[in-house]
Formats: C-alpha cells, sequence, structure tokens
C-alpha cells in the first residue's frame, strides 16, 4: 500500500482552514527541494526533487512547509496499527509505504478486491490518499501501486503485470534508472528481454536482485511490527460500540473463544492482549500477564475490567469502536490439577491475586520475596516479579525459622551503614555507638552470631569474617549491627556498621 500524499496529508489533517496547494521542502544538500506536495501543486507543474527556488520563481506565492519526518513516521505507524484490524501481518516500508500480508484473510472481506477498496475507502475518510495493489510478490506489488494501474493480480501472473512497470518500480537506485534510461532501456520488458551478464557487470548486484524479487525467483518475507498472537479471537460491528459493559462483555465472549482453542492444545495463556479500533482510526491496546497459564474467561474479563479501571480516560472511545480483538501473545503448557476436596486452593487464589495486582500496577511491580541459596544476608533473599514464582503448580516452601538461631530484623538496610562503636574489649560487644550524628547507650546485646564470607566466590579473598550482635539502646532502639574481620587476624582494627533495625 502506498501512501502517496503521506506529509501533505499530515499538514492538512491538522489544519483549521483546507490549502489545496502547497509544498513541503526540507534541506537536501545545502538547498531547500521540494520533497511532498499536494495534488494541486502537481497541476501546476512543480515535482519531488524541484529545488524551492524555481518553484518560488514559477509561483512566487506558493505555499510552503517544513518538512518533519518524525511526524510523518508516527503518523505511518498509527496507519500500520490501524491495518492491523485487516491482518496482523504488517510490515513498514518507509518513508511513506505498508506491506500487508493478507493470506488467509481475504476472505473475511469478500476477497482481495473488496478489502483493497474498503482499505483505500476508509482511509480515505481519514483524509489519507493510498493506493493499494495485491500480488504474489511484495517487488510486484510495490511496484504496482505506485506506477501500475491494475490493482489486483491473479495468481501467477506477476511476471506479466511487471513487463509493462517502468524500471524504477523495481525499487532501484534512480542513478541506475537514469543510466539505464540513457541506454533506451525504459520498461521492465527491456531488461527481461535482454542477457543479464552485462548488467550484473554494469550495476552490480542490486539491479537484477530487485528483479528476481518482483518475480518471485528470489523470496522475500515481510517482518511485522506486532509479534504474531498464538491464538486470537476478533469481533467486527456494523454500529460502533462505546460503552465498557459492552466492551467487557465482548473481550468475555472472544476469551470463550480462545480457551476452547487453548483447551484443544492443552495450552493456558500467560500474556493477553485486547486491541480496540476505534472508527476514527486510532487503536488502544491493552495487555496483561498472567502469573500462571489462564483458561478461565470470567478471569480474564475481570482482570481487563481492573486494567479499564487504572486507565480510565486514557482509553476513550471516541465514537466507538468496531472492532475487538483479544490475542493470547503467550502460552504455556498447563495440565489438569487435582485439587483440595475440604478445602480452598489457596495457590489458586493467590494466583488470582497476583494477577488483579499486576492488572492495576504491572506485574514487575508486584514481587515476591524467594529465598536464595547463600547466608550471606544482604543476598540471602531476592525481591523477584510474582508472576515468576510458580505458586499454582509448585508453590513456595514454608521456611521455618530456626528458635536457636538469632532472629534477622524486619528491615534489612540495601547496604550497611557505617556506625562508630566502644567496646570494653576489641572482640566484645558495644557498649556504645554513634549512628546519623546520634549517639546510643548499648543497655542489652546478644551475640556474636559469626558469619564467615564465601571464599569460593571471591575472586580477590578480600571478603572479611561478620559478627553479628543483636543490641537494644537505652531509648528503646532495637538494632542488627556487625563488627567487619577479626581483631588482629584479618584486620589490626575490626569496623563496625549497622545492617537492620528490628521492629
Amino acid at each position: 500500500m502506498w501512501l502517496r500524499r503521506l506529509s501533505t496529508d499530515r499538514v492538512e489533517r491538522h489544519s483549521s482552514k483546507p490549502v489545496e496547494t502547497f509544498v513541503v521542502v526540507a534541506s537536501v544538500q545545502s538547498a531547500q527541494r521540494i520533497v511532498a506536495l499536494t495534488d494541486g501543486a502537481a497541476r501546476l507543474g512543480l515535482k519531488a526533487g524541484m529545488g524551492l527556488a524555481d518553484a518560488r520563481a514559477m509561483y512566487p506565492k506558493l505555499p510552503v512547509v517544513e518538512a518533519d519526518p518524525e511526524a510523518d513516521r508516527q503518523l505511518l505507524e498509527g496507519i500500520a496499527d490501524w491495518c492491523d484490524c485487516y491482518t496482523p501481518l504488517i510490515g513498514l516500508d518507509p518513508p511513506d509505504g505498508l506491506l500487508l500480508d493478507v493470506t488467509g484473510c481475504a476472505h473475511l472481506f469478500g476477497g482481495e478486491t473488496a478489502l483493497a477498496r474498503d482499505l483505500v475507502r476508509r482511509l480515505a475518510q481519514q483524509g489519507l490518499r493510498a493506493r493499494a495493489a495485491v500480488a504474489d510478490t511484495v517487488g510486484c506489488a510495490w511496484g504496482l501501486a505506485r506506477y501500475g494501474k491494475q490493482g489486483i493480480v491473479p495468481a501467477g501472473e506477476s511476471k506479466a503485470a511487471m513487463l509493462s512497470l517502468p524500471i524504477a518500480g523495481l525499487r532501484v537506485d534512480a542513478g541506475i534508472v537514469a543510466d539505464l534510461k540513457t541506454s533506451g532501456l525504459t520498461c521492465v520488458a527491456d531488461l527481461m528481454s535482454r542477457p543479464r551478464a552485462p548488467f550484473a557487470a554494469r550495476f552490480g548486484r542490486e539491479l537484477l536482485f530487485r528483479l528476481d524479487q518482483a518475480l518471485g525467483h528470489i523470496d522475500e518475507p515481510i517482518s511485522p511490527r506486532q509479534p504474531l498472537p498464538a491464538a486470537m479471537a476478533e469481533q467486527r460491528f456494523a454500529d460502533p460500540i462505546a460503552r465498557e459493559a459492552d466492551v467487557l462483555g465482548t473481550i468475555e465472549k472472544l476469551a470463550s473463544q480462545l480457551v476452547t482453542v487453548l483447551d484443544r492444545r492443552g495450552e493456558g495463556g500467560r500474556l493477553f492482549q485486547v486491541a480496540l479500533f476505534r472508527a476514527d482510526g486510532a487503536v488502544h491496546r491493552l495487555e496483561l500477564g498472567t502469573g500462571s497459564p489462564l483458561r478461565d474467561p470470567p478471569r480474564i474479563r475481570k482482570l481487563f475490567e481492573e486494567r479499564l479501571a487504572v486507565l480510565g480516560d486514557a482509553c476513550d472511545p471516541g465514537f466507538g469502536y468496531d472492532t475487538v480483538r483479544l490475542s493470547a501473545l503467550a502460552t504455556e503448557r498447563t495440565d489438569p490439577m487435582q485439587t483440595g476436596l475440604g478445602g480452598d486452593d489457596h495457590a489458586e487464589e493467590l494466583a488470582h491475586l497476583i494477577d488483579r495486582l499486576g492488572a492495576r500496577f504491572g506485574l514487575r511491580r508486584v514481587t515476591r520475596i524467594v529465598p536464595q541459596d547463600t547466608h550471606i544476608p544482604e543476598y540471602a533473599v531476592a525481591a523477584v516479579p510474582a508472576h515468576a514464582v510458580r505458586t499454582a503448580t509448585t508453590p513456595l516452601p514454608f521456611i521455618e525459622q530456626d528458635t536457636l538461631a538469632p532472629a534477622q530484623p524486619l528491615r534489612l538496610f540495601e547496604r550497611p551503614q557505617p556506625i562508630d562503636v566502644t567496646a570494653e574489649v576489641p572482640d566484645g560487644p558495644p557498649v556504645q555507638f554513634q549512628w546519623r550524628r546520634t549517639k546510643y547507650r548499648v543497655i542489652h546485646a546478644e551475640g556474636p552470631e559469626r558469619v564467615a564470607m564465601e571464599w569460593w566466590r571471591d575472586d580477590r579473598g578480600s571478603e572479611l569474617t561478620r559478627d553479628y550482635f543483636r543490641v537494644e539502646s537505652f531509648q528503646g532502639a532495637r538494632m542488627w549491627l556487625y563488627r567487619e574481620g577479626l581483631y588482629g587476624r584479618e584486620v589490626a582494627r575490626p569496623h563496625w556498621y549497622l545492617h537492620g533495625l528490628f521492629a
């Protein structure tokens, strides 16, 4: 598909007063040149690539707009998002084209001809001038959309359709086109009627490579912008819907269709996406993940209800949604599980809670504390995303506290904080310390609890032994201190640190 007036259409869509004739200019090799123009400017004899000075010499009052490639790129991506309602296989062809693979999708719109007409018509309603062509190969469709007259090429007839196209329709450099034109070669048929070796020697690999792509001798796959879903269900409406209840009801209905597909595969969804296509061309995409494979339509609806509650006005329906699509972007194998007969399934309830919190705040913001294979206090546990822990099938074991071991504080500092300590003997417990410019007198101390560093993981061998003490100050604060280094053996003078606070 070729958006032949993308830059000027973008300007006209944001203009309060319609202007039939104007040009878009940009600096090219230190000169202002026309890079885009309206149909009215084209009828005046202006062309892309013409210098602005020459155009102004012909038409002194010619309106001029500065080029904005970034805005054009964003508009092209927005159009690609909207075209997703026709096919999920959409690739960008900058600066003004899109590649759509409609294989297996055309019958939903009454055939390839009806699909192309509907696509161009709806883009025109949005103020975008487009031309579409359907062919077996990307190169043939690209050339026909820009230089041809026949929009739909029957299967197996790409070669015949390419013969009358100009050489520029092969997507080759303008310099090659100009050189061939001076030799009297102007169309693709002129190339195909001559030996290939002289062209390869003169112009290199590009010319023949593009020709072979257009004829289908070399495959040219389309790289889709969006990930292809593992399963998908879609609902179209003759009259757009705007009420949240209607949207949620549609999501639950589509979830039932999606679950049927996933159930046959023995899979459950781990990442779902709802695409809401507005009647004016805007697209809202909502994604949410789950803590375990999910195949429950009411729960899927509930999670998207939580998601919509967070977004609020950011998901404005405008004039309504004419298409709603539910996709399972990521799936995972799940087998039926035998639950308890006499009690509640707490693992399932916890997974549902994680899913609801993740729908509101994002799954990565919902974390669980998981024990690690180390005895170093600051590394003994790690906060990981809750959905990464398999609670439904392999719940975390309950870890009991050893009553003979000293308890660790509830609040552990990310980095131990240095303190000044006074002790009766070098290896003894502290009797007084200063932290954050405040002095604390110790009235009770328990310890030491000796923790040796993991010497086998230390490349430098500089980690020191720690002696931990639980202390209570005269003010009533209970803290966790440690002395780093064994006096007289590892260091001459140990350093003290505050590592955590008890409740």
